[in-house]
């Protein structure tokens, strides 16, 4: 995934391509708050879908109903889900926030060809409070500002071009203006060992959390909290994440950050 982060150091605003979508409600100035409640009932109601049948087997090992009441995402919000992957969390995120909420899926430009699969299967499970889109350019945002913007088991990949950190600072930086004043960004990743820095980012697939805790703050945002649920003290951080000896087990990571208000 190298090349595909390369145009997000550019600073041009260009519309993305929204590839299934209904217009969202008007939205709110600021970012919501929710009762911890309201999330639960409608993280609970989400999960008990019964058309995530085919999912519900992996809801264990990710501790999705914890990691979302982390988050705080309730209903009516609008969340962006960067680079969903096979569409786990859409999915979910689509059921927690409702008819009065919406979700963007995102990928990048470079990245549309891992949209390639997803799209379509997300596509015929007639999402409709869900925006699938693949940016034409190299501005990662929603058409309206956010609750949330969250990223799962990606963060990583961002710095992986000789820009490195740059390319970092340009996302954050993206992550930032795409979020309403207090708004949340939620990431999600497999740890390195402390002090690393970026050095694993392209070979073990797996980042600093001090790095990432260091180049989120600097955009702008403050650190609110941490989430211990997917941590793994067996996991010493030397392999590679899809190591067979780890691939499912790895030392986790999940940090919340709020835009100030």
């Amino acid at each position: 995934m190298r090349t595909m982060w390369m145009s997000l150091v550019a600073t041009a605003l260009v519309a993305g391509t929204v590839l299934a979508a209904e217009a969202p409600a008007a939205p709110r100035a600021v970012a919501s708050v929710h009762s911890a409640k309201e999330t639960q009932r409608a993280i609970s109601k989400a999960l008990s879908d019964p058309a995530r049948a085919d999912a519900r087997g992996d809801d264990a090992r990710r501790r999705t109903a914890e990691v979302l009441a982390f988050a705080g995402v309730g209903p009516g919000d609008e969340v962006v889900d960067f680079l969903p992957g096979g569409g786990y969390w859409t999915r979910i995120l689509s059921g927690v926030v409702g008819k009065a909420g919406h979700v963007y899926a995102i990928w990048p430009a470079e990245g549309a060809k891992y949209a390639e699969k997803t799209i379509p299967a997300l596509e015929a499970r007639h999402l409709s409070n869900t925006s699938l889109m693949v940016m034409s350019g190299p501005e990662m945002r929603a058409s309206e500002p956010v609750d949330l913007v969250w990223t799962v088991q990606n963060y990583h990949d961002v710095a992986n071009t000789p820009a490195g950190e740059a390319t970092l600072d340009a996302f954050n930086r993206q992550v930032f203006a795409a979020l309403k004043p207090g708004g949340t960004y939620v990431v999600i990743d497999h740890a390195d060992a402390p002090g690393s820095g970026l050095a694993g980012t392209s070979t073990k697939h797996r980042i600093d959390p001090a790095a990432v805790k260091a180049e989120v703050v600097k955009a702008g945002f403050v650190f609110d909290g941490e989430s211990d649920v997917l941590r793994n003290p067996a996991d010493d951080h030397s392999a590679g994440v899809f190591d067979p000896t780890i691939k499912g087990k790895t030392d986790q990571f999940v940090f919340r950050f709020r835009k100030p208000r």
